[in-house]
């Protein structure tokens, strides 16, 4: 099993020809056991030196909450990065991977990713985490899920979410810091203390995508496999980054289709499609840059899988 970088040749093409860019490949799948974290605010945003783009932030949360009082500013992770742990030699074909992670919130997410001036935050940097050091990027989370009949299933988000209504998405949400006991950052941890925070943080990575199915499609978390994580996707606009996630499901794609009707989140969604790879093709440029990652991702893991 193993993961790779984009070399700098294909980061160019995607930079220059798609809405998205793949930050990490890992085409044959992690298991949770392959996928670490370190969690430090080390890895938290840095303010923009510009004092009136750094203001701009609150003055947007503060138009927004005045139209929706109803806006939570939860906390989330902040992706600054991976490293991995086993590379020798310039290889990447390795078999783990530590995601860098700090913290933030939708406050912040929205006053810098959201931005209608999001591209000032910008840092001209080839280096990934040095060109968005000045952003929110929550980690977001996304499925790609195949039923017993080899269909994938995608979903048609409501007019009523606040980031592209009407396109198709793969089930998904975010890890949630409060479900693994974080608030805060916590100064003066032990070792020890630290190296559990860690454990439970690459715990909710992989609990979070099982939670959100389960939330988003209505199936009972038996009726899943253990999810493989496949790589980090960021649409290129307004670098919001993406972790995905291959499941399998036992149930059919009609039987599917009746745990929908029931489902916890199911306001977020208008229609559940269960669709083939060919439909999947049709409909990809009306998924948003970091879900057309996604499929790519998925795509790479299908091709390495009949390499094997």
């Amino acid at each position: 099993m193993a993961a790779t970088v984009p070399s700098q040749a294909e980061t160019a093409i995607a930079d220059t020809a798609l809405p998205y860019k793949l930050l990490l490949s890992c085409p044959l799948g992690l298991s949770p056991s392959q996928v670490s974290v370190d969690f430090d605010e080390s890895y938290d945003r840095i303010p923009h030196p510009d004092t009136d783009s750094e203001n701009s932030i609150s003055e947007i949360w503060d138009a927004r909450i005045q139209k929706n009082a109803s806006l939570f500013n939860g906390k989330k992770f902040r992706y600054a990065g991976c490293s991995l742990p086993n590379e020798r030699n310039g290889s990447t074909n390795i078999s783990l991977v530590a995601l860098h992670l700090g913290l933030t919130d939708y406050r912040t997410f929205v006053g810098t990713n959201l931005n209608p001036l999001w591209e000032r935050f910008l840092v001209p940097s080839e280096d990934d985490p040095v060109r968005c050091q000045h952003t929110s990027s929550p980690l977001g989370n996304g499925a790609v899920v195949e039923t017993s009949d080899k269909r994938i299933v995608i979903l048609r988000r409501s007019n009523n979410v606040g980031e592209f209504p009407g396109h198709f998405v793969f089930p998904g949400g975010h890890p949630e810091p409060e479900e693994a006991g974080i608030t805060s950052h916590q100064n003066g941890k032990s070792l020890t203390e630290s190296e559990l925070i860690n454990r439970k943080v690459s715990e909710e990575m992989f609990e979070s995508i099982i939670r959100e199915v389960v939330e988003e499609i209505g199936v009972p978390a038996s009726a899943l496999s253990n999810p493989l994580f496949i790589g980090i996707s960021r649409r290129e606009l307004n670098v919001r980054p993406a972790a995905f996630f291959f499941m399998s499901c036992c149930l059919s794609a009609e039987e599917i289709q009746q745990c929908y009707s029931t489902a916890q989140d199911g306001f977020e969604s208008t229609q559940l499609h269960a669709v083939t790879l060919i439909e999947l093709e049709k409909l990809a440029t009306k998924m948003p840059g970091c879900h057309l990652g996604g499929f790519a991702l998925y795509k790479l893991m299908l091709e390495a899988r009949k390499e094997t």
